[in-house]
């Protein structure tokens, strides 16, 4: 379904239509599609070369699609780009805080990228923090914060400027079990808060029971695009890692 068809106040925060990318002989998105609606929270659940980093690299704008349509609050990536960036939240794989700077500092430096007076900024600073329990730490170099606060530092980068879609790259990488469940918690309660969309991708099946929505990605392809109780019931199984390996026939990696 085009955007085009879609009045102002239905528009989704994000549609993806028959999207393509190769690299060589390798078709890492294979002609994939999916609809995101304001307040979901969708797992993109895949085994590791499944393509989800691919997509990621493609919904924030640092690769583009062979072919295919990615819009954002009905902005396409590709030919409107900056309204379209300005709807995202990211947090990505890798840890990207300066480790030298407070966490102030470097929320400060991330509000300037996105045109906010400084007054403002800190305004959204102080709400982010007070929300993620970080109030104490704001003058603290993000190098001495634990892992699981420092992804709490790049959680409030990406939601001080209000996006409609957050993107969440593989977030809890690297983290104990306790901040991993804290980070995931953390997040369905401020979908409470807040009209949030969130594309979550994981290889972690413990992290997609409570969403809305999985996709599950292999090898380029959508192979579900469903609800965890649907999937249970499709595929017959009775927990959602082994309905994962009997579609993929990947065992997961340890966390």
């Amino acid at each position: 379904m085009s955007i085009s068809s879609q009045s102002q106040n239905k528009v989704p925060p994000l549609l993806i239509e028959n999207l393509v990318k190769t690299y060589g002989p390798l078709r890492a998105l294979d002609g994939i599609s999916l609809r995101c609606e304001p307040g979901q929270f969708i797992a993109l659940l895949g085994p590791n070369g499944a393509g989800k980093s691919t997509l990621f690299q493609l919904l924030s704008g640092l690769f583009t699609p062979d072919s295919g349509r990615i819009e954002v609050m009905g902005n396409d990536m590709i030919h409107n780009a900056v309204p379209a960036l300005a709807s995202l939240g990211i947090v990505f794989q890798q840890p990207t805080l300066d480790l030298e700077l407070s966490v102030t500092a470097n929320l400060m430096f991330h509000a300037g990228l996105h045109g906010m007076s400084r007054a403002l900024a800190k305004e959204r600073i102080k709400r982010e923090l007070d929300r993620l329990g970080l109030a104490d730490r704001a003058d603290s170099k993000c190098g001495q914060l634990s892992g699981g606060n420092r992804r709490r530092v790049e959680l409030a980068r990406g939601l001080m400027h209000d996006p409609a879609l957050l993107l969440m790259d593989e977030p809890t990488v690297g983290l104990d079990p306790g901040s991993r469940a804290e980070l995931m918690s953390l997040l369905h309660a401020m979908r409470k808060e807040r009209p949030l969309a969130v594309l979550w991708a994981t290889h972690l099946c413990e992290e997609v029971e409570d969403a809305d929505r999985i996709i599950v990605l292999h090898k380029g392809h959508i192979l579900r695009d469903t609800t965890p109780a649907d999937l249970l019931s499709s595929t017959g199984k009775t927990n959602i890692e082994d309905a994962f390996l009997s579609l993929t026939g990947k065992v997961q990696d340890a966390a």
